[in-house]
């Protein structure tokens, strides 16, 4: 299996990807226990709000609405939508199965990192250390960012939480020598030596969000950046081992563990969220179960699914 971009690893058999189509509760019952080495969730973050990105599309146009290089003219048109619900009415009720269910099916040495932000993070916690034990809680590392609009009221809320839990604290993978280095801010404070070296980063991590322009976008609300999660599966896994995230949203998961050479398996029950996966994840020849992919993943089928959004937008 030829898979593009794949990372060396230790051991001869080729990772795998499999996608889950359904309400993961019901996906993950019918999973064994103690099956995945590392379990990432990103689930919606109760903002009460609809979730919902637009995909633009900038062409050359003499009648353009804004100027570009060299004085050319051009206009911005809108090509789709894609969102989802993002409101409960008992939030914790709502997560306690789905972080039951992560404890069951984790390895006794297997790590589990709950991504959510400021509004519901506190609460999480508390519940997530009835669950695992308060021993098991390692660290909540703040990714932090520097994109959007500022409130004028408050200090503008510009970063996410990350929890991790062990299993067992006393056994568990932290790949320290593969922790990827970021510059001293000041280098002439260290020796020349350090300087070229870089330093390992604290548990704040700064990393851009996904650009709204750049080739990794996808288009998906809440997409997460591929440098944040490349570092939690190069550290926290070994090649070869099987990650889970079960809500999958755009795959990055996926994406990162199949070119670090560990296997994964994702669930989504969003019919947008499973177009996309099958198109930005085409390389890996996923195993799709429960959902059927479109001849040509981004074809008329992701065309389709664009218009049904366009609708519901409107």
């Amino acid at each position: 299996m030829d898979f593009i971009g794949l990372r060396a690893h230790t051991r001869a058999v080729p990772p795998k990807l499999d996608i889950h189509f359904g309400e993961n509760l019901d996906v993950l019952a019918r999973f064994k226990r103690a099956r995945f080495d590392l379990i990432y969730i990103d689930p919606p973050f109760n903002t009460g709000k609809r979730q919902a990105r637009l995909e633009r599309k900038t062409r050359r146009a003499k009648d353009g609405d804004h100027k570009g290089f060299y004085g050319e003219r051009y206009r911005t048109v809108t090509i789709g939508s894609k969102s989802f619900a993002d409101q409960f009415d008992d939030y914790m009720a709502f997560l306690e199965p789905r972080i039951e269910e992560a404890h069951r099916l984790l390895k006794p040495t297997g790590s589990f990192l709950l991504h959510l932000d400021y509004r519901e993070v506190h609460y999480a916690k508390v519940l997530t250390d009835a669950i695992f034990g308060r021993k098991s809680f390692q660290n909540e590392i703040v990714w932090a960012y520097d994109y959007g609009a500022r409130s004028k009221k408050r200090w503008p809320a510009k970063h996410d939480n990350i929890l991790w839990y062990a299993k067992d604290p006393a056994n568990f993978t932290f790949r320290y020598d593969h922790v990827d280095r970021i510059p001293y801010l000041a280098p002439k404070l260290v020796t020349k030596e350090k300087a070229i070296r870089g330093k390992t980063p604290t548990d704040t991590w700064w990393h851009t969000i996904v650009s709204p322009n750049g080739k990794e976008k996808t288009g998906y609300p809440t997409q997460k950046p591929l440098g944040i999660i490349d570092r939690i599966i190069n550290v926290h896994t070994e090649p070869g081992d099987k990650v889970l995230d079960f809500f999958a949203g755009s795959g990055t998961i996926g994406e990162s563990a199949i070119r670090q050479g560990r296997s994964a398996v994702l669930v989504d029950q969003n019919e947008e969220a499973m177009q996309v996966m099958a198109s930005r994840l085409a390389f890996a020849r996923p195993k799709f179960h429960g959902w059927t992919p479109p001849a040509k993943p981004g074809g008329r089928a992701l065309k389709k699914a664009r218009k049904k959004a366009r609708k519901k937008a409107l």
